[in-house]
């Protein structure tokens, strides 16, 4: 858990240091105080772009000095960082106990999981958006996974960029296509070892929410097999000026198990509850299998859910790591018991 979060010229904070314990932490305040803001900063301690995905020099305050930082203890006396430094403010720095370091470093030491408003529609964007979700699921077993997808999307980019010549190295082709046929193929079978475990563990009745059935759709297959679709789709490729066939072509599949039909045909309502039912089988099985609850990021979860479900996911989370939560109004956690309480803004 994170014990103490340092927030310099980050959005709306100019300076913010706040004491979270663990359990529960519920951030109240007006529309615009800043809740999301510390969600996301919270966020930008793992691997990627956070949970908005916005551009690093939009981050920092705007009467600031140009860059902005992040800090956090965990437990174990662990401190880390990250942040941006004028002029290079698109260049994200990283610090695990003071040493500079990747951005992928952060996934062998912290888990966060999030859901925001804007996933709601999760189920009905392209398949680029649930492929991004379920990376950040695998993260938190196969914390490999973020440099496999990074080295994977590189090598794709420069074949996509040589295929297109008229006449091109067919020597440099086929050692890019080697390095997304090994990388390619990891990312698969993290992926696929991800959902079949989640596919499992929902499929155990959890009460007030719905049951979702989960598999991939699109490539998968080992490296040689890659390599080997690779080269002989060149010519087709080059006419369509990009790879058409790979691991990032492939589509995570979410059904209302219950009701035995897509989750992109359920209504509002069923979707946002079989998303939260994901999330919390994802909780129980990380802190399953490495020990380390994920860090969770709840922004206007409450508000949402019908009291029962209000209730239910109330009980689920209670006992199982951090669990950050936003709202307007204090009345929608009266189910909490004991949480680390905060009104934005501070006094």
């Amino acid at each position: 858990m994170l014990s103490r979060l340092v927030l310099t010229d980050f959005r709306n904070h100019a300076a913010l240091t706040l004491t979270p314990g663990d359990g529960f932490v519920v951030l109240t305040g007006a529309n615009g105080a800043g809740k999301t803001n510390i969600l996301e900063a919270v966020s930008l301690l793992a691997p990627g772009r956070g949970l908005r995905r916005a551009p690093l020099g939009q981050m920092a305050r705007e009467d600031g000095s140009g860059g902005f930082g992040i800090a956090a203890n965990l437990a174990r006396d662990m401190t880390i960082a990250t942040g941006t430094q004028p002029p290079a403010t698109e260049r994200r720095i990283v610090r695990i106990n003071g040493a500079a370091t990747s951005a992928n470093a952060l996934a062998e030491r912290l888990s966060v999981l999030w859901l925001t408003p804007a996933m709601d529609r999760l189920f009905v964007e392209p398949a680029s958006e649930r492929r991004r979700f379920l990376d950040r699921l695998t993260l938190a077993f196969a914390p490999a996974h973020a440099v496999h997808a990074a080295r994977y999307e590189a090598a794709m980019r420069a074949r996509n960029r040589l295929i297109v010549e008229e006449m091109p190295d067919t020597a440099w082709l086929s050692a890019l296509e080697g390095q997304m046929a090994t990388h390619g193929a990891a990312i698969s079978a993290a992926r696929t070892e991800t959902a079949a475990l989640l596919a499992d563990r929902l499929a155990i009745p959890n009460g007030e929410f719905p049951s979702a059935g989960l598999s991939l759709e699109g490539w998968a297959g080992d490296a040689p097999a890659l390599a080997a679709a690779l080269a002989e789709g060149r010519g087709r490729d080059g006419a369509a000026g990009r790879t058409l066939v790979g691991p990032h072509r492939s589509d995570l599949i979410v059904t209302h198990r219950d009701k035995d039909r897509a989750a992109a045909l359920a209504s509002t309502g069923e979707q946002k509850a079989l998303l939260l039912s994901i999330v919390l089988a994802h909780a129980d099985l990380v802190a399953e299998r490495t020990g380390r609850a994920p860090v969770l990021l709840l922004d206007e979860v409450a508000a949402h859910l019908d009291p029962a479900r209000r209730s239910a996911l109330f009980a689920r989370l209670s006992g199982r790591g951090q669990v950050w939560m936003t709202g307007t109004e204090p009345a929608l956690f009266e189910g909490i018991d004991a949480a680390t309480r905060i009104a934005l803004p501070l006094a």
